[in-house]
This record gives C-alpha cells, sequence and structure tokens, in this order.
C-alpha cells in the first residue's frame, strides 16, 4: 500500500494536533501529529513499526509522542480546481480562443458600389444634434475590424456612446489579380468622395469629418487636398507616415533599392500582381519581430488575465482577414514613401502626370502617433504632415501610449486617441469653421 504523499516531509502535508487532545484520547479525528522538527523519510516508511522505531531511536521517551497514520482514502484531497482552470487558460490562449467579443456593432448599408460600401453604424445613445457625422477610412489592406476589434476596445462603440453619428467605408474584396490595374486615383477620385456624399445624404448634415488610420490617413488628406468643393469639417490622421525617412528600420531597404534601381520590389509586385492578403498580415506582424517572438510567452504570462488574451485574441483575427494591395497601388506607395520619399515633400504623383499637393488642405487636421510606433509610422514621420499643411488653419499633433495599431484600437485608447478624436471633432462640429 502507497500514500500520494510519498517522500514528502511529514509536518509538510499533514496538520498538526494539539498534545491535549491526544491526552483526551480524541484519535476519532484521524489526524496525523507533526513529530516536532522531525522529519520521516517517506510516507511508505510511516507505516512500517521498524522504520518507525528506527526513525524515534535515540530520542528520548517524553519526545516520542504518539502516531496516528491516516488511510489514504481518508487524505485530504488536493484541489483540482487551479489545475483545470490553468489548463484550460492555457489551451484557450494558445489554441482554442473565446476570450474576445467579437460581436461587430450593428449597422445597415447606406450604399454599396465596387470598392466602396459605406456603413451606418446603429446608434447606442441619443444622437448629439449638433454633432457632425464622422466618416472612418482604413487602409487598403485592413477590414472595417480595425475601427471595431473586439466589444471594450472598438473605436466604433466609443463613438456611437458619444452620441456621434458613425459612418464606415468597407472596400471588400480585393484581388491582386482582379484589381491589379487600381491605383491610388481610384480610392482619390472615386471611392472616397462617393462614400462621404453617401454619408451626407444619408444623415442630411451640413459636413462631415474624417478619421482615417495608417494609408487611409494619407488618403483621406490627399482626397481633401484633390476635392475642395466636399463639405469636410476636419480630417483627423491615425498612424500615417508622411516622411519615411524617420522610419529608420527601412534604411537598409532604402539602400538595397538605391543600389537595385527598384528592380527588386518591383519585380515581386509585377510577378505577383500587388501583395496578397495573407502575406500582408506577415508583414504587418512582423514589422515588430520582438513582439511575435515574446507572444507565446505573454500568452502564457497573462494566463490569468482574460482582457489581455481577448486583445491578442482579436488582433490575431485582423491580421487573418487582410486584404490585397492591388499592384498599381502598392507601386505608387513604394515609389512615393519608400524608394524617393516625395511624400515627405507633401507631394503625391497620380496618372497622366497629376501631382496633389498636400498645401490645398484648408480644413483643420489632427496628427496623432503611436509613443511604440517604430517600425511603421514613427510620431516624427507622423507628425511631419504639420510641416506640408502651409494653408491648413489649426494642425494640432498627439501622441498616445501604443504600436502601429495599439493606439488606434489599444486598451489605453478609450482615454487618449478615442478621446483627442472626440474633443477635436467637437470642436469643428460646424461647418462653417472651416
Amino acid at each position: 500500500m502507497s500514500l500520494p504523499i510519498a517522500h514528502q516531509p511529514l509536518d509538510a502535508v499533514v496538520p498538526a494536533v494539539t498534545q491535549e487532545c491526544l491526552e483526551k484520547g480524541h484519535t476519532e479525528r484521524k489526524q496525523a501529529v507533526r513529530l516536532d522538527t522531525m522529519r520521516v523519510p517517506s510516507a511508505e516508511a510511516l507505516l512500517s513499526a521498524h522504520a518507525w522505531g528506527a526513525a524515534c531511536a535515540g530520542r528520548p521517551p517524553a519526545a516520542r509522542l504518539p502516531l496516528i497514520v491516516m488511510s489514504p482514502t481518508l487524505l485530504p484531497r488536493p484541489d483540482v480546481n487551479p489545475i483545470v482552470r490553468e489548463t484550460r487558460s492555457v489551451y484557450r490562449s494558445l489554441l482554442g480562443g473565446g476570450f474576445a467579443d467579437m460581436r461587430r456593432m450593428p449597422s445597415e448599408v447606406i450604399h454599396d458600389a465596387d470598392k466602396c460600401t459605406v456603413h451606418r453604424y446603429e446608434p447606442t445613445a441619443t444622437t448629439d444634434p449638433t454633432a457632425l457625422p464622422v466618416l472612418l477610412i482604413p487602409p487598403m489592406a485592413a477590414t472595417p475590424v480595425c475601427f471595431d476589434l473586439r466589444r471594450g476596445c472598438s473605436m466604433v462603440e466609443f463613438l456611437l456612446d458619444e452620441s456621434r453619428p458613425t459612418y464606415l467605408v468597407d472596400y471588400g474584396d480585393i484581388s491582386t489579380l482582379r484589381d491589379q490595374d487600381l491605383g491610388l486615383e481610384h480610392w482619390i477620385d472615386e471611392v472616397l468622395p462617393d462614400a462621404i456624399e453617401a454619408a451626407l445624404a444619408d444623415s442630411g448634415a451640413p459636413g462631415i469629418h474624417l478619421v482615417g488610420w495608417c494609408l487611409g490617413g494619407i488618403l483621406e488628406m490627399f482626397t481633401t487636398a484633390a476635392h475642395p468643393d466636399l463639405p469636410i469639417a476636419s480630417v483627423t490622421s491615425i498612424a500615417s507616415p508622411f516622411d519615411f525617412g524617420e522610419v529608420r528600420v527601412l534604411g537598409p531597404v532604402r539602400v538595397l533599392e538605391t543600389l537595385t534601381g527598384g528592380l527588386l520590389t518591383t519585380g515581386i509586385v509585377r510577378t505577383l500582381g500587388g501583395i496578397p492578403g495573407r502575406l500582408n498580415g506577415l508583414i504587418y506582424r512582423w514589422l515588430d519581430p520582438v513582439k511575435q517572438i515574446k507572444k507565446p510567452f505573454v500568452q502564457l504570462q497573462s494566463r490569468d488575465d482574460p482582457d489581455t488574451l481577448a486583445q491578442i485574441e482579436a488582433v490575431d483575427v485582423l491580421m487573418d482577414t487582410m486584404e490585397a494591395y492591388p499592384g498599381r497601388s502598392i507601386s505608387q506607395i513604394y515609389h512615393s514613401l519608400i524608394r524617393t520619399n516625395r511624400m515627405s515633400r507633401g507631394e503625391l504623383h497620380l496618372k497622366d502626370g497629376r501631382v496633389v499637393e498636400l498645401g490645398s488642405v484648408t480644413v483643420p487636421v489632427m496628427a496623432i502617433a503611436g509613443t511604440g510606433d517604430l517600425f511603421f509610422a514613427p510620431p516624427a514621420s507622423a507628425h511631419h504632415v504639420a510641416t506640408l499643411l502651409t494653408n491648413s488653419p489649426r494642425v494640432r499633433l498627439e501622441t498616445a501610449p501604443g504600436g502601429h495599431l495599439g493606439v488606434l484600437t489599444g486598451r489605453t485608447a478609450r482615454d487618449t486617441t478615442w478621446a483627442y478624436v472626440q474633443e477635436f471633432l467637437s470642436a469643428h462640429d460646424r461647418a462653417d469653421q472651416r
């Protein structure tokens, strides 16, 4: 017969019984007695009278306290609930998921055209009649999930709770083959102006705010410059790079492209017809390689922190649903931002030699940068736009905690980025302030 506490010190696994209980013969409690400071070799040895005698040898009789050994079936059973909870947490965090509330905020499609589906979100609070609507503009590769990551970390949810009429433009499925000839002019001259007019027609408002993340911030900025007739009340860019010279990590890439005359990237884009969605997901993930390497360890360390695990899960869903960059668009971005960095001068060269300049923007602008966004739009790059907006009546620059995505929809965004956005929009809700 063996006990499950084998080879454990007796005074570490059984409770003590007072000498008074022993003298009164309270043996029905079936509790073992701790032998003062004596250690016994093992639980099996306790069942052997010979071993017991050997263990007590050399001790004075007064020190030899009676020992009552419990039956194995009467030993206190370990609490397995923590073990089960830990196992479940590890499984769900690494394989199972299910921590994040991924329900999307309810919306209705008010306009549906190729590459331009406009959603109007259902209000969650009484709409403020003085608040102008806001149109959220994602980058090409990201789905609308970026603005509605999960319940509790959703910019859409926040704006609705602040009584702000909220719209979003969705580009739908983008194919590297079918859409490879679509350039930036398609978004600047067709998609975004159509989305703006659809939201204005639906809301009946005299003006509209634009809020864009990443490349969406660049697209909205040049759309505003190219179409001064649109009733845009303000423009807010979040983690949008305007000077890739400040992105130090891309220095070796620029050197390589200069040596090869740009043939490497151009050849890849022409061969693939653009950048496929899966590849975009990998690129976004590994823009911060240290974070990706540490991710499994963070998940294990946070197994008792459902909110952290929910955030990791929701970000993974966004990365797994990335769309493609069309070939012509990514080539324009590459040449304007990375190879020549002409965008740092406020210029965007489009089809047929047309040039759009940010100096034509005449509305208030806010640019928000993430303090941890070191690989795509560091603060110096995101804030560089202020030097290009020579005719804007007001330019506000802000920084907020988080990396490239975290600054938009991280767990601290509610008190930083989103609060800055709502404050800025409220300050420019009158269309005649442009």
